[in-house]
């Protein structure tokens, strides 16, 4: 698909949000073809914003029992089941009823590998308003209506048996298409233009490049590729970490917003970890910045009662006030917010991608 349209309520997973299945689920991740469109290039591998498209969508489904990734394995930022239709190469049904073969669990997400935009919480949709519809699955629609099979929760045993009963009508699975099998299903439907984008050409991949990259994505972006560079699962309070960083840029020394989140995350480490490590950790150091800034400021205002008898003549000690750096700090000395984030070098963009032709661009 190309069509594309700005994130709204669903696609940033705020509204009506169900939790992943209680009983657990599996996901089936679809990642074989042959990318004709992007000229044969390995498309699950493409990176949008510093991450492989398969990676992306392996997040989305990070809370999955069992995640079993149907096509040739190779290296995934987190741990997956590899399985391979026979002969390789023979369709999404075949790919979806390899996949199957790995799963137990009652409710099964199944993606394909080329969705930049999907995140749990549409994934945690999906399964409940699986849980609660009573139909075979729920899938999402793309901005014109279309149904979008491969970004879908259904009912694991539906599944199956219709599979094999269209294996059994045609003989085998191979070569059929999708629709063969959603025709069977009692389905229902829910709109998401944003998870619902995927990437089929280059157009498209540089239209993701280019949205990951504005200033209302690009920090979230930025969090969530470094957690799976580093392979971090953790939730954390990510606007009091920055308001730490500026509080210490500002009311120590620049340097000092860098240094303290890091010695932040390092003594939630040493204390077991977890998004209560490091909120307690922050609130310490807050508490210290501020006191810190106080301390400052209190120097540097007069009394009004004369001088203070601190037995230190400034004129005869040898201190220059001027450079005594007590004082207040320049104004400058705060974070900068250019607001302009990241920005794609030539590299990152495929030779024929036209960014500057996509349907958002201002």
């Amino acid at each position: 698909m190309t069509a594309y349209e700005p994130p709204g309520v669903p696609g940033t997973g705020t509204g009506p949000v169900q939790d992943a299945d209680p009983a657990g689920y599996d996901a089936v991740v679809l990642a074989g073809g042959a990318s004709r469109r992007l000229g044969g290039t390995d498309k699950p591998g493409v990176r949008v914003g510093g991450r492989a498209l398969l990676d992306r969508v392996l997040t989305a489904c990070g809370g999955a029992r069992s995640t079993v990734v149907v096509a040739a394995p190779r290296p995934t930022a987190r741990p997956v089941t590899w399985a391979r239709e026979d002969p390789p190469g023979g369709g999404p049904l075949a790919a979806l009823d390899a996949g199957l073969r790995h799963t137990t669990a009652e409710h099964v997400v199944v993606l394909s590998a080329d969705l930049p935009f999907l995140q749990q919480p549409t994934v945690g949709r999906l399964l409940g308003a699986l849980r609660s519809s009573g139909r075979d699955g729920v899938l999402l629609t793309d901005p014109g209506g279309r149904d979008q099979p491969l970004v879908a929760a259904y009912r694991a045993p539906r599944l199956r048996e219709e599979l094999a009963l269209l294996a059994g009508r045609h003989g085998a699975l191979t070569g059929l298409p999708l629709r063969r099998l959603t025709a069977e299903l009692d389905l229902t439907r829910i709109s998401d233009p944003v998870a619902s984008f995927d990437c089929d050409t280059w157009d498209d991949i540089a239209t993701a490049r280019a949205r990951i990259r504005e200033h209302g994505h690009v920090l979230d972006e930025w969090i969530s590729a470094v957690k799976d560079e580093l392979g971090i699962d953790l939730d954390v309070d990510t606007r009091g970490l920055l308001d730490l960083a500026r509080d210490a840029a500002h009311g120590v020394a620049r340097p000092a917003a860098p240094l303290t989140t890091f010695l932040v995350g390092y003594a939630a480490a040493q204390a077991g970890g977890g998004p209560e490590a490091v909120a307690e950790a922050a609130r310490k150091a807050v508490a210290l910045a501020a006191r810190w800034a106080q301390e400052s400021t209190s120097e540097a205002e007069p009394s009004g009662d004369g001088p203070q008898s601190s037995g230190i003549d400034p004129q005869s000690s040898g201190i220059d006030p001027q450079s005594s750096g007590t004082g207040p700090q320049p104004s400058g000395t705060g974070p900068q917010s250019s607001g302009d984030g990241p920005q794609p070098s030539p590299g990152d963009l495929a030779p024929d991608a036209t960014p500057d032709t996509r349907p958002d661009a201002g």
